[in-house]
C-alpha cells in the first residue's frame, strides 16, 4: 500500500466538477478523484479549519466513531471500476476490525477529521495517476483552486446541482 495525502482540491475545467488531488507522501504521482460539490465543501472546510456550532454529516460520523470507542486507523482507496472509485474505512474497536465500503470523497472527509492515513495500491496509483513532473498547461485537466475561488464556487451552487452528480 502507498500512503497518499490530500494535496489540494481542483476544478475540472471541462465539466466544472470538483476534483480532490491525492499525492503520494513519498513521491510525485497524483491521483485525481472527481467528487461532488457537497463532499468538496466538506473536505475544503476541514482543510481550512472551518468549524460550525453544530456537527455536519462528516463531523457527526466522526463523533459516532469516537463515541463508540472506536478508532479510524486508515482509509484505503481500493479500486476504480467503470470510472467510479471505491474506498474502505478500516475502523478498529477493541479486537474487532470493521471494514466499511464507502465513497472515497466521504472517506477522505472523515479521515481528515480523525487524522487517519489514506492509502491506495501501487497498481491503482500506476494506472490512474497523473505525473506532476511536467505541466503542459492543458486546458482540459484539473486546475488548482485557491480557497477564495472554491468558497465562491460552493456558495454559488444551486441545491438542484447536487442531483446532477452520481456517487
Amino acid at each position: 500500500m502507498i500512503e497518499v495525502r490530500v494535496a489540494h482540491l481542483g476544478l475540472d475545467r471541462t465539466t466544472n466538477t470538483p476534483v480532490v488531488i491525492l499525492q503520494e507522501r513519498e513521491g510525485e504521482r497524483v491521483l485525481p478523484i472527481w467528487i461532488g460539490p457537497a463532499e468538496a465543501s466538506a473536505i475544503a472546510m476541514e482543510l481550512a479549519g472551518v468549524k460550525f456550532a453544530r456537527p455536519l454529516t462528516h463531523d457527526l460520523l466522526k463523533q459516532v466513531i469516537v463515541g463508540l470507542g472506536a478508532d479510524l486507523r486508515k482509509v484505503i482507496i481500493t479500486q476504480v471500476k467503470d470510472n467510479t472509485y471505491y474506498a474502505e474505512l478500516h475502523i478498529y474497536r477493541g479486537d474487532a476490525v470493521i471494514q466499511i465500503d464507502a465513497r472515497p470523497s466521504d472517506s477522505i472527509a472523515v479521515a481528515l477529521r480523525l487524522k487517519a492515513p489514506i492509502f491506495t495500491s501501487e497498481t491503482l496509483l500506476a494506472i490512474t495517476s497523473v505525473d506532476t513532473g511536467e505541466s503542459s498547461g492543458d486546458a482540459t485537466g484539473p486546475t488548482t483552486l485557491d480557497t477564495d475561488t472554491l468558497k465562491t464556487y460552493l456558495q454559488n451552487l444551486d441545491p438542484e446541482d447536487f442531483g446532477k452528480f452520481t456517487p
